[in-house]
């Protein structure tokens, strides 16, 4: 039958066609590989670190769940707040200096928890790591903003869009051995919480070596027949940030654009709850012996996939329906985790919330950058963005600052020596609305309501997009 079938094209297969775009970045220079290989050694130290910290600070420090919430609510609070300045601090500074500023400050706030947790009988250790986690969160946020702006100086305009995406994928790499990280310090090796933080300073000593052997310009690369613009001497002066958004909050366009993003706020929550509230729900409803690291690590392979395989089949669909279904499937993986389940039960339970979890985001996630270029007038993308953090921020800081009470009505720990959640569960002592189930019940119908509304007041949300011409509107 082979010598009769025609040959396939090598670049209709989505694998080939996913990578074969990545060719165009061999007219890039070492700078933009250094960054690379310290975005994924840095993703491993921030991801296995946002999902240890809860666990760290309650078996470590002994903080109780609220306790601990509050400390972890302190840091993205802080990271995000910082966000906002660290672009500007990155400019002036420039990016191989704000690399060596921002390991140098993970390096010393990391090491401070490795001390401060390996050594209980420091004086106030219980306060100096919540100076720790603070102090850690400018660092952190200007990581953030050195990639993005490291990836668009050292790739050509032909390039940037492969930069950007190679980035993306060595962030879920990265992501997805934060993980496995975790569990091979704690299942395979025995180790304390603290040496994940370890593994965070070797991590920023390798990004710098790194930095010093591989990034040695900053000069915008430019490619065949590229050349940098020039000023325009006539051009009216800029708008201050002020000026900018005081403009945007009169428009109507606005508006509607920050009711859609305050809508999908339960949406986006989810995946903070992988960080602040599964691990503990993973080592209390399965048992302490629970490969949380693992659990964590299938999100980030499942997306490594999914760009490969789903993102090329995609772009045929409206953008705006996969923003709100895309959600909804998101949404519904709380009700997955809903089902009642203890021991090992809560791994096939937990992998199948996963995979929901994550289709859903494939779908949804990119499309939102894309409604954002859609429905803001030209020229205010970066405004509509920015000022869309805020209902999420706000969110975010909430949510933070209710997971220890979550756990603790829903997810509670009792003291040492009486039976755990997992045996109360299995043998029936537990009330279904006081079980981990309601939990994610209530979160999954916050979560899932967003995007039925947004269903629903389609027309009012569209109004006035200007879609992409490959985009089919009827769909």
């Amino acid at each position: 039958m082979s010598g009769t079938s025609p040959a396939t094209p090598p670049r209709s297969n989505p694998f080939v066609r996913y990578f074969s775009d990545f060719q165009v970045l061999r007219e890039t220079r070492s700078e933009y590989w250094g960054v690379q290989f310290v975005n994924m050694l840095d993703c491993i130290a921030f991801f296995s670190i946002l999902t240890i910290a809860v666990v760290l600070l309650s078996e470590d420090f002994g903080f109780s769940d609220e306790r601990a919430g509050y400390v972890v609510t302190l840091y993205g609070a802080t990271t995000t707040i910082c966000l906002f300045f660290s672009g500007t601090v990155t400019d002036w500074l420039g990016i191989r200096i704000s690399l060596y500023v921002a390991m140098i400050g993970q390096l010393i706030t990391r090491l401070a928890v490795v001390v401060l947790a390996l050594n209980p009988d420091i004086p106030n250790r219980d306060t100096l790591v919540w100076i720790a986690f603070f102090t850690m969160a400018p660092f952190v946020a200007m990581v953030q903003t050195v990639f993005q702006a490291a990836n668009k100086r050292f790739t050509t305009s032909r390039s940037r869009g492969a930069g950007f995406n190679l980035w993306y994928l060595f962030m879920n790499i990265g992501a997805a051995a934060a993980g496995y990280l975790i569990d091979i310090v704690r299942r395979f090796m025995g180790l304390e919480n603290a040496h994940i933080f370890s593994y965070g300073v070797f991590a920023a000593i390798a990004c710098m070596v790194i930095t010093f052997l591989m990034i040695r310009r900053e000069e915008q690369l430019l490619g065949e027949g590229e050349t940098l613009p020039e000023p325009d001497l006539n051009k009216p002066k800029p708008r201050n940030p002020f000026q900018i958004a005081g403009a945007v909050l009169r428009e109507s366009v606005f508006w509607r654009f920050l009711a859609l993003a305050s809508l999908l706020v339960g949406v986006r929550a989810v995946f903070l709850y992988m960080h602040i509230l599964w691990p503990k729900f993973w080592l209390r409803v399965i048992g302490p012996e629970a490969l949380i690291g693992t659990l964590s690590s299938i999100n980030p392979v499942l997306v490594i996939f999914g760009l490969i395989l789903i993102i090329p089949l995609l772009q045929r669909f409206n953008v705006y329906s996969m923003l709100v279904y895309g959600a909804m499937i998101s949404a519904m993986s709380l009700f997955v985790l809903a089902i009642p389940s203890w021991g090992y039960q809560t791994y096939v339970i937990s992998i199948c919330a996963l995979i929901v979890l994550t289709i859903g985001e494939v779908v949804w996630s990119p499309r939102l950058n894309e409604y954002t270029a859609a429905i803001a007038p030209e020229g205010q993308e970066g405004t509509y963005l920015g000022l869309s953090m805020v209902p999420y921020f706000l969110a975010k800081t909430t949510v933070s600052l209710l997971s220890g009470h979550m756990l603790t009505r829903w997810v509670p720990e009792f003291p040492e020596g009486e039976p755990i959640l997992a045996d109360r569960l299995a043998a029936g002592e537990i009330p279904f609305w006081d079980s981990p189930s309601a939990l994610w019940i209530i979160l999954g119908a916050f979560a899932l309501a967003g995007p039925i509304i947004g269903v629903i007041f389609r027309r009012w949300f569209t109004k006035g997009a200007k879609w992409a011409k490959t985009t089919a509107a009827g769909h």
